[in-house]
């Protein structure tokens, strides 16, 4: 590396671009409550730690730094995001059935400030997010990401520029992963809700002159939170079983 300095620092900066793509919108690291410095910071440091792994695929596709240079750092900025993307996909799949549950267990406050987003979101979606997050992190999440970011330069190398089909494929198919992730992960929530409306529902005929729905608003919300209290390990345990796979599962 100390022989041709030019090159180490576009090596260095190519990297760089691919593992701050990603860490630009990796959940949990992308949080407004993370300050960017510590985000910049933190992905030079990885970039540097990295590079010597990295040398033999990264230095000779930087090597002179002519002006296809750009396209390059251009290309490995876009794989950067597209990995954090998957990762985000799923977090935000799993806030979509935090606030699914919340409305399946009659749990429907105002919306409050966001935790990790600078957006208002419910009060379960804020427990279940931001117990999730730690859970990944509890799991070496962040190992994972890292590991990744070194497996993409196999599937993903940096010769071949940015292919917007797999790209969009990848993201496609991390969608539909998450989506049916949450839908297990909340079925027993929906499950109660409906069968707990449908007898409210057949309670209201038989006696309509009593306003079933306004009684009926707190055990269906005491019922809810009991369900979600002993079912909270099961629900996080198959959230960072199910995680791994999907996150992990790129071409």
């Amino acid at each position: 590396m100390i022989e041709d300095p030019e090159g180490t620092v576009l090596a260095l900066f190519a990297t760089f671009c691919r593992i701050g793509g990603c860490f630009m919108v990796l959940p949990g690291f992308a949080s407004f409550r993370v300050p960017m410095q510590f985000r910049l910071l933190l992905a030079a440091a990885i970039s540097m730690a990295l590079l010597p792994i990295l040398w033999d695929t990264v230095y000779p596709r930087v090597q002179g730094g002519d002006s296809v240079y750009i396209l390059l750092v251009g290309a490995e900025l876009l794989i950067g995001v597209t990995l954090g993307l998957i990762a985000r996909y799923i977090v935000l799949a799993l806030q979509f059935a935090g606030t699914a549950i919340s409305m399946a267990i009659g749990f429907n406050a105002a919306p409050a400030n966001g935790i990790l987003e600078n957006e208002p979101e419910g009060h379960v979606t804020a427990v279940i997010t931001v117990t999730a997050l730690m859970v990944l992190f509890l799991g070496d999440f962040h190992h994972l990401v890292i590991t990744s970011l070194v497996r993409s330069y196999s599937f993903m190398p940096m010769d071949s520029g940015f292919e917007a089909r797999m790209a969009l494929m990848t993201l496609t198919d991390t969608l539909n992963g998450a989506f049916m992730l949450v839908l297990r992960l909340a079925s027993p929530f929906l499950v109660y809700g409906l069968i707990f409306n449908l007898s409210i529902g057949m309670v209201n005929k038989l006696a309509p002159q009593i306003p079933v729905y306004f009684i009926s608003i707190p055990f269906i919300l005491f019922g809810g939170l009991v369900l979600f209290f002993f079912g909270s390990t099961t629900f996080f345990s198959l959230f960072l079983a199910g995680f791994e796979p999907l996150f992990t599962g790129l071409p």
